[in-house]
């Protein structure tokens, strides 16, 4: 059985497996998912290979997905507890007639982490992810509110997801500035059909130190093969038409999705593996979140930190997914500003 390995969470002590299991799909209250016995398995199996890595969120299914890793924690007693990572979130509205039910203020933050501490039967939080940017909450309120948090115990770590660079950038500030509980993570959407995070989220987050957890490694299933090698993703009606809704089956993506299938058979192993192995390679602070359904799915993606991509394989995988990064960055490239910037004596300085 493959051994998960551990690394450090951004720039704070905290060891996590290098691949995280997402739980978006325990629970059945959205008419998709896993029930609680078949999530339980799930669990049981990452745990086995020595994952400790958890993420959730009050919003998953209603709040039956952290029920039911509560219960799953529950049943291992205290040293399951104690040897668990749980990430959890809030922003999300759990309950639309109310205005004070959704967003980043510290009323929202104060009463669901305390409804998220009751689903999960723990008295604390390990990271405490920010769901999304607030428009309406100042950055301060939002960070004062989590290092109170952190002070009282409840929360050990925050980190943030679905922001803008300049919002991460600026409350990060604020929080050093102010001696508050600074972010250790940034939680996006990365993969090998969504990099425009390349423009300004990762080079902030290489900054910042913060580590990059990546939500849809695996592009909602089309780097898989579902949609390239079996039944062009028949099976699933659902992801099919939410995949097809943003994009993600054009006919540009699925050529993306046949080149990580091309390399997977040259190598011998699985798409998603391939896919997988592509995030973990853009760095020490890249984690892939992956969620599964099935006890092999995450067994199959477990099998992905036993994968290595050569030069070749990697220059192919990135001819073909490429982004154009826009301005300023292909302004600030091109070689008659080079020469202006730094002086045309620039291609014999050392950097950095």
């Amino acid at each position: 059985m493959t051994e998960l390995r551990y690394r450090l969470l951004g720039k704070s002590g905290l060891r996590v497996s290098e691949i995280c299991l997402g739980t978006m799909s325990f629970g059945t209250q959205w008419g998709f998912g896993a029930d609680e016995a078949t999530s339980h398995q799930v669990l049981d199996a990452f745990a086995g290979a020595g994952g400790n890595f958890y993420d959730t969120a009050n919003k998953y299914h209603g709040g039956e997905t952290e029920e039911i890793l509560g219960n799953w924690l529950e049943a291992g007693g205290s040293s399951r507890r104690d040897r668990s990572v749980v990430a959890t979130k809030y922003t999300l509205a759990m309950d639309h007639s109310d205005p004070n039910s959704a967003g980043n203020s510290r009323k929202n933050m104060a009463l669901a982490v305390e409804a998220s501490l009751e689903r999960l039967q723990t008295d604390y939080i390990d990271l405490l992810w920010v769901h999304a940017w607030d428009r309406y909450t100042p950055y301060e309120e939002t960070m004062r509110a989590l290092d109170d948090l952190v002070r009282a115990g409840k929360v050990l770590y925050v980190g943030i997801s679905d922001a803008p660079a300049w919002v991460v950038s600026a409350a990060n500030v604020k929080a050093e500035l102010s001696n508050w509980t600074p972010f250790v993570g940034l939680q996006i959407e990365y993969s090998l059909l969504q990099r425009t995070p390349e423009r300004d989220l990762l080079p902030m987050a290489e900054h910042f130190g913060l580590s990059v957890v990546a939500w849809a490694p695996l592009g909602a299933g089309v780097l898989t093969g579902k949609y390239t090698r079996g039944d062009g993703g028949g099976g699933d009606s659902l992801r099919k038409a939410a995949n097809e809704a943003r994009g993600r089956t054009s006919e540009r993506k699925l050529a993306v999705a046949r080149t990580v299938d091309a390399v997977a058979d040259e190598l011998g192993v699985t798409s998603a593996q391939v896919a997988l192995a592509w995030v973990r390679a853009q760095g020490y602070g890249f984690l892939p979140i992956v969620g599964s359904r099935k006890v092999a799915q995450i067994e199959d993606c477990i099998g992905a930190v036993t994968v290595e991509l050569n030069a070749e394989q990697l220059a192919k995988l990135d001819e073909v997914s490429k982004i154009n990064l826009g301005f300023p960055h292909d302004f600030l490239a091109a070689p008659q500003v080079l020469d202006l910037v730094h002086g045309e004596i620039r291609t014999r300085i050392d950097g950095r």
